[in-house]
C-alpha cells in the first residue's frame, strides 16, 4: 500500500488516474486530500465538502483479471465494503441507493465514482473514488446530504475510517477474484434502497413512473417491475430514483 497525502486538489481521481499514466503503481495507491476543488460525483455532478471535516479518496486496484463485462462488480464490492466498514464504526441503517451511493437513516453519506482503465480492449485497472460525509454538519441546499457526525453524535478520525473501507475493499475484491459472483451480487441487492418497495422514478424525458426495485443485472441495470407484472431494465442515463 502507497498513500499519497495532498492537501488541496482539483480531483484525487484525476491525480491519481494521471499518475498511473505516468508510471507503475503498485495496488491499493491512495491518493487522499483534505479538500477538492472539483470533486466529481456519478455522470458530471459535483461533489461539496468541506476542507479536512471529510474523507475524500481515490484507490488503485489491479482489475486486470476481470473480464469487462464483469465491471458493474467493482461497483458492487465498493458499495459493500464502505458499508461494511460502516457497520465496524456502529453506523445505522445503511443502505444502496443504486447504483452506488452509500445512505444511513436515507440521508446520503456517500458518494463513489469508479473509472476503469482499459488497455487493448482488456480491464487493466480501476480507480475508486470515494467522497464520504464524516464530520461536516451542515449541508446547505442538500436537504438529503448527511454525515457520520450527524447520525451518530461522534467525531471520527478520517485515516482510520480510510483504512478499514481499504482493508474491506481488499477483501471483497479478493472474494471477487475468487469468482464469488453470486454472493456478491446477492449482497448487494438484499441493500438496495427501496427493494420491494413501491417507489417513484423519473425517466430521461422528466415523466414519472412507479415501479418495485427487484434487482440488477451483471451489467448494472437497475430491474425494476412495473404495473403491467413486467421487469423492465434501464441504466443510469434512463432513469433515477426519487426518495
Amino acid at each position: 500500500m502507497r498513500i499519497i497525502k495532498l492537501n488541496a486538489i482539483d480531483s484525487t481521481n484525476s491525480y491519481l488516474k494521471q499518475l498511473s499514466m505516468e508510471e507503475a503503481l503498485v495496488d491499493n495507491t491512495i491518493v487522499v486530500a483534505n479538500y477538492q476543488t472539483q470533486g466529481r460525483g456519478q455522470m458530471g455532478t459535483v461533489w461539496q465538502s468541506e476542507g479536512s471535516k471529510n474523507l475524500m479518496f481515490s484507490v488503485l486496484k489491479d482489475v486486470s483479471w476481470l473480464h469487462a463485462d464483469k465491471g458493474f462488480y467493482i461497483s458492487m464490492v465498493t458499495a459493500l465494503s464502505i458499508i461494511k466498514a460502516l457497520e465496524r464504526f456502529s453506523i445505522p441503517k445503511l443502505r444502496i441507493k443504486w447504483p452506488n451511493d452509500i445512505l444511513s437513516e436515507n440521508m446520503k453519506v456517500c458518494g463513489i465514482l469508479i473509472e476503469n482503465v482499459i488497455k487493448q480492449n482488456q480491464l487493466n485497472s480501476t480507480i475508486i473514488g470515494i467522497g464520504l460525509n464524516v464530520n461536516q454538519t451542515g449541508f446547505s441546499n442538500l436537504p438529503k446530504a448527511s454525515s457520520l457526525r450527524l447520525i451518530s453524535g461522534q467525531v471520527f478520525v478520517l485515516d482510520e475510517l480510510m483504512l478499514e473501507i481499504v482493508a474491506q475493499l481488499t477483501e471483497y475484491v479478493d472474494a471477487l477474484k475468487a469468482g464469488k459472483y453470486q454472493e456478491i451480487k446477492h449482497a448487494y441487492e438484499k441493500l438496495l434502497f427501496r427493494k420491494d418497495k413501491p417507489s417513484t422514478f423519473k425517466d430521461a424525458e422528466g415523466s414519472m413512473f412507479s415501479g418495485f426495485i427487484k434487482s440488477v443485472s451483471n451489467s448494472g441495470n437497475l430491474q425494476v417491475l412495473l404495473e403491467d407484472n413486467v421487469v423492465k431494465e434501464f441504466d443510469l442515463k434512463e432513469i433515477s430514483l426519487l426518495y
